[in-house]
């Protein structure tokens, strides 16, 4: 008894639960207002999803109508009215087109009214549909569920079915609008390998793919596109889940209307925008030209662009659509003050970052400027972060113009760091060489490098003070030391250098056109070599001033790896030495490199060198000052510094002039790469290269890419080897060749 007592108050309870739901979902039926499907507005913020529907989901239609037909099952239509035009089926250009009565749309008040007017009629069904004899159970109080025991042997098992099932994805009308991958990239079915738990689990997921199939066509511009769903068993397990997508017709831009602004903006922002009569109307699309106007107004001194949000009015009729942006460009800038605002992280102060700027206090507002110098700074790898920001002032110059502040936000970045690299090359040997310095050392930008190498032909230790942006954009200042030890075929030698340079040259993150660098270099150095004139190897001390040079223009598109363009460099040196007797002498080159892409992972690559030493002999040179060629740097094939002219020991003496020539076929699949390539060149005594008697070298490279350059091993053969010279020469380095 008691547990039928309970379980009649169970009964009374889901019996007023359900009359309850059934009424406030009779309720909702009839008075909230329904949208029609046709009426959608776009929003201008992008999505991450390409295909997110909120740029769908408030497109008004026109030709649509705005209220629907009373059902015959008596649901309520919206509580809008048409126009006078409109109830009469025709507009005024004569087309089957009805149009929203915007007074009562955008009219609050009528809003509200029209729907309390509904509202009331909906509660007089609702109590006309509601009149029903009650169990008179229902009026009994509750019972106390406190002290309600639930019978525990009583329980509903919601398990999983022995065996998972599988099932087929089928799409069919997709690949003719081209949106077959873009529903492979999202689709819920597919990411989880086609298998499911339960049938109810299948049908959940292609409800899902259903509607992302709709908003890929809305996405595409196919906004009376539909997708049927049919999931039909093929054998015990495995089921077919298809879909048969009919698009429809494409919608296309009507007319593009941008207003909001003064006519010079709207000029450049209509220009920018790039959209015409007659483009289908793709999301994507619409997003992207929307940003080209948020970035090309700040080009154009607009600092503080906005725009509104978009209208896209529907014509299911022609398919077009009438597409209208609120542009709001603000005010002209000029620049104003550069200011630090976090001063508890200032790495470099405002007047140092002026000199980095590429503009002036005064000038016309430009935020490829802007981005210009926060570039520059990140350059410097001296922050964690740096960030540059516009700032309105409220001030006006005399020419009307916004003064235009820029706050530099900076956070300090790691003082120290350690490099090291490595490579080999025959008749080069083994050579690591590592670093450590110390950035902003000396403020700003002043920095200290201690940096050694350790090989099995060359040991040396080296302290460099750099300056960065001293004074001006780009402009270095050096000051360095150098002590070392060198033991090739050609020489020995002990040397300690002190030198110092200005210089503008290029980086791996910051590549300049123009470089240059003028410089001053003292070296003493004791070198031991042949002496054909008394027939033995002779050790002589040497003093060399010299006054180095270089100048170099570069329009190939990356620094380690270039893939076309093209480089010229030329260096010139006037020295003089203090060895045997005094002497001066001018040292020159000149190298000249180009890229040209014959397909997207075919590169032919070419390079030419000449140089040249004018004012001494060969034996009164330092070994050292002499010209050498071949190695992984020169012409592959041959050992370091091996050609050109030898002594009875068959070791390179160096000379006066020489000229280098490369070509290389440089192939890329993925990560990785071929090159064959063939070398030539010859060093000669005389001041003037002949260009006789040229050496030859081929091989085949590998390349590895990574983010940094990249990595080589060159395999070589010297053409028509001579006794002595290496059958292969192996070569493993940072870098392209050239």
């Amino acid at each position: 008894m008691l547990f039928r007592h309970y379980f009649r108050q169970i009964h009374r309870i889901c019996l007023l639960s359900v009359g309850l739901i059934s009424l406030s979902a009779h309720a909702e039926d009839v008075s909230t207002p329904k949208t029609d499907s046709g009426n959608k507005a776009a929003s201008p913020n992008p999505a991450i999803d390409p295909f997110d529907p909120s740029f769908f989901d408030h497109l008004p239609t026109l030709s649509q109508p705005s209220i629907e037909a009373s059902k015959a099952d008596g649901s309520s239509h919206l509580p809008l009215r048409t126009s006078e035009s409109s109830s009469q089926g025709e507009n005024s250009n004569g087309r089957g087109v009805k149009a929203l009565d915007t007074e009562t749309v955008s009219d609050p008040k009528n809003l509200l009214a029209n729907s309390d007017a509904s509202e009331e009629k909906t509660a007089q069904n609702i109590e006309e549909t509601t009149s029903v004899t009650l169990d008179p159970a229902l009026s009994e109080p509750l019972p106390d569920l406190s002290h309600f025991m639930p019978d525990m042997n009583e329980h509903v098992v919601l398990a999983k079915e022995s065996d998972d099932l599988r099932y087929k994805v089928d799409a069919k009308g997709l690949s003719n609008i081209d949106t077959d991958q873009a529903f492979k990239n999202y689709s819920v079915l597919l990411s989880n390998k086609n298998k499911a738990d339960s049938l109810s689990v299948i049908g959940a997921r292609a409800t899902n793919d259903q509607e992302l199939i709709n908003r890929i066509l809305r996405s595409q511009g196919y906004y009376d596109g539909k997708a049927a769903l049919s999931i039909t068993p093929i054998e015990k397990g495995q089921y077919n889940v298809r879909y048969d997508v009919n698009a429809g017709s494409i919608y296309k831009l009507g007319q593009i209307n941008l207003t909001g602004s003064e006519d010079e903006p709207l000029r450049i922002a209509r220009v920018a925008l790039n959209l015409h009569r007659g483009d289908p109307i793709i999301a994507t699309h619409i997003e992207q030209a929307e940003n080209n106007i948020l970035i090309t107004l700040p080009h154009y001194g607009y600092p503080f662009a906005k725009i509104g949000d978009r209208t896209i009015l529907l014509d299911d009729e022609t398919h077009t659509g009438d597409y209208t942006l609120p542009v709001n460009a603000g005010n002209i800038g000029s620049y104003g003050s550069i200011i630090v605002s976090n001063n508890k992280h200032i790495v470099l102060d405002a007047k140092h970052i002026s000199h980095i700027a590429r503009f002036k206090e005064g000038q016309r507002y430009d935020s490829q400027m802007v981005d210009d110098l926060r570039q520059a700074l990140a350059a410097t790898s001296l922050f964690s972060y740096v960030s540059v920001e516009p700032i309105a002032t409220g001030r006006k110059r005399e020419d009307g113009s916004e003064i235009v502040d820029l706050d530099v936000r900076q956070g300090r970045g790691k003082k120290h760091s350690i490099a090291v690299t490595g490579g080999y090359g025959t008749g080069e040997g083994f050579k690591a060489q590592g670093s450590w310095i110390s950035r902003n050392y000396f403020p700003p930008e002043g920095s200290l490098t201690f940096s050694g190498i350790l090989g099995t032909r060359q040991q040396q230790l080296s302290a460099l003070f750099n300056r960065n942006n001293a004074g001006a954009r780009d402009r270095v200042i050096q000051i360095g030391l150098t002590a070392g030890r060198e033991r090739y075929d050609a020489y020995n030698g002990y040397s300690f250098s002190l030198g110092g340079s200005l210089s503008r040259q290029s980086t791996q993150l910051w590549q300049k056109r123009w470089t240059y660098s003028i410089g001053a270099e003292l070296t003493q150095t004791n070198e031991r070599s042949y002496d054909f004139s008394r027939s033995e190897r002779l050790t002589r001390s040497y003093l060399i001033a010299a006054l180095p040079g270089q100048l170099g223009y570069d329009r190939s598109n990356n620094l380690m790896n270039p893939t076309k363009g093209y480089r010229l460099n030329m260096r010139l040196s006037p020295e003089t030495s203090i060895g045997s007797g005094l002497r001066g002498y001018v040292r020159m080159l000149f190298d000249a490199s180009g890229y040209y892409p014959v397909a997207d992972n075919v590169v032919l690559a070419g390079r030419f060198r000449v140089a040249s030493i004018e004012g001494a002999s060969v034996q009164e040179l330092a070994p050292s000052r002499r010209i050498y060629a071949g190695g992984g740097g020169s012409v592959r094939g041959y050992g370091y510094q091996q050609l050109g002219p030898k002594d009875p020991y068959k070791d390179a003496v160096g000379g006066l002039s020489e000229e280098e020539l490369a070509f290389e076929v440089r192939y890329r699949f993925g990560n990785f790469g071929l090159v064959p390539f063939i070398d030539a060149g010859q060093v000669y005594e005389d001041a003037i290269p002949t260009f006789h008697n040229l050496r030859f070298g081929t091989g085949l490279g590998a390349r590895y890419y990574t983010a940094f350059g990249p990595f080589r091993i060159d395999l070589a053969t010297p053409i028509a080897r001579q006794p002595g010279e290496s059958r292969i020469s192996v070569y493993i380095s940072i870098g392209q060749a050239f």
